[in-house]
């Protein structure tokens, strides 16, 4: 009988410490990407309109495009991530080191935001898991994320909030600062989740503080209390996701 018990609570506190068991920063990040895609990030084209340009992404996003009208004149813009290639009307055309750089950085960005949290596992992503926070009720885990230089694109000095819902891991906001124009913190809500062919994409509310005492330290404090005001929203219209399987 006594060895039946002594069985009893060993098996007790196996159990218990399966249950108890913390997950990393990578393990959360990894089920987020497998309950928003998974591997058909590696093998889908994915394109979509964004305000009034088109984007396209190869698999794995190696070459993204972004397409536009102005001036009668359509433009082309093609980014690897070695080189920027402007066409108008099907020509190439010479840009300088300095405007390739901003229109690259804004062809990323389109892209980045629209397949996340795809690109949380880059090789220049550094995660640290803060600690779990509750937001309009629900729990979530929070995680940092910073950038290596090398990798890291021209604002790998950035920082970047992800809150992941512990049941469903996938991330409903996030927030980051930024050095450029003087520099800020902005936070988004994420809305409209639909699956497009196995992908998740959602819209955002992006809000700005309506004081400069935030931080990203407690933007979702001043998202709570009411002290963000919506700037925008960030609306993705005509998505497809074609397998180049």
């Amino acid at each position: 009988m006594k060895n039946i018990l002594i069985t009893f609570i060993i098996i007790l506190s196996a159990c218990k410490n399966v249950t108890d068991k913390k997950l990393t920063a990578n393990e959360i990040v990894n089920k987020a990407i497998l309950v928003s895609g998974g591997d058909l990030y590696e093998t889908s084209k994915i394109a979509f309109k964004f305000r009034d340009k088109e984007y396209e992404s190869d698999a794995k996003g190696t070459i993204l495009k972004r397409k536009f009208v102005s001036d009668s004149l359509n433009y082309i813009d093609i980014k690897t991530n070695s080189d920027f290639q402007r066409y108008i009307n099907d020509t190439p055309v010479v840009v300088s080191d300095s405007v390739s750089s901003v229109y690259g950085d804004a062809i990323n960005s389109v892209h980045y935001f629209a397949q996340l949290p795809y690109h949380l596992n880059d090789k220049a992503v550094n995660k640290i898991l803060l600690g779990e926070q509750q937001l309009n009720g629900v729990f979530y885990y929070l995680i940092q994320i910073t950038f290596k230089q090398n990798g890291g694109g021209t604002d790998f000095d950035d920082t970047y909030y992800y809150w992941f819902n512990k049941e469903t891991f996938t991330p409903d906001y996030l927030a980051y600062d930024f050095h450029t124009n003087g520099g800020g913190v902005r936070f988004r809500k994420a809305y409209n989740e639909r699956y497009v062919n196995g992908i998740r994409f959602v819209d955002y509310e992006n809000y700005k503080p309506k004081n400069n005492t935030a931080t990203i330290e407690n933007i979702a404090d001043l998202y709570t209390k009411n002290q963000l005001e919506l700037l925008s929203k960030i609306v993705l219209e005509n998505i497809t996701v074609v397998s180049e399987n």
